[in-house]
């Protein structure tokens, strides 16, 4: 499988321009540190979501420690995310942020929809790219 190419540099003035998983919808996202707590900054469209900029370091660390694939099983906030899949980690009071990555009220969930891909182009994971039902692991 090939990683996608690297657009942008992930900065507010040349964000990483990168495509969901399932290849259907680009965004945009970049960092930024000095928000706070600093963030890693999704837009889709005219939507901004942002999650916890240690969410890279945080996803890669548990997927390395998982060794296996995961499901990603993105769903909006207002859904339940399945048990077991990336989500559902980014939403448990297990993870290192005690829950939510997602920072604003509202717009929390899609996590696995817009950070995997981040952690694939950054060459810390693979991730399949089918339709739907798509899963991850690190490398």
């Amino acid at each position: 499988m090939t990683t996608p190419e690297v657009r942008g540099s992930g900065t507010t003035d040349d964000p990483w321009t990168l495509q969901t998983p399932s290849l259907s919808s680009e965004y945009q996202l970049y960092r930024d540190e000095d928000a706070d707590p600093p963030a890693l900054v999704c837009v889709v469209g005219k939507t901004v979501l942002s999650y916890h900029l240690s969410a890279v370091e945080d996803l890669h660390a548990m997927l390395k420690a998982q060794g296996d694939w995961m499901a990603l099983g993105s769903a909006d906030e207002q859904k339940e995310a399945k048990e077991g899949t990336v989500e559902a980690w980014a939403r448990s009071s297990d993870n290192p942020v005690g829950g939510w990555y997602g920072l604003k009220k509202g717009l929390r969930g899609r996590f696995a929809n817009y950070v995997p891909p981040l952690l694939e182009v950054l060459g810390l994971a693979e991730l399949e790219h089918g339709a739907r039902n798509n899963r991850m692991r690190a490398l």
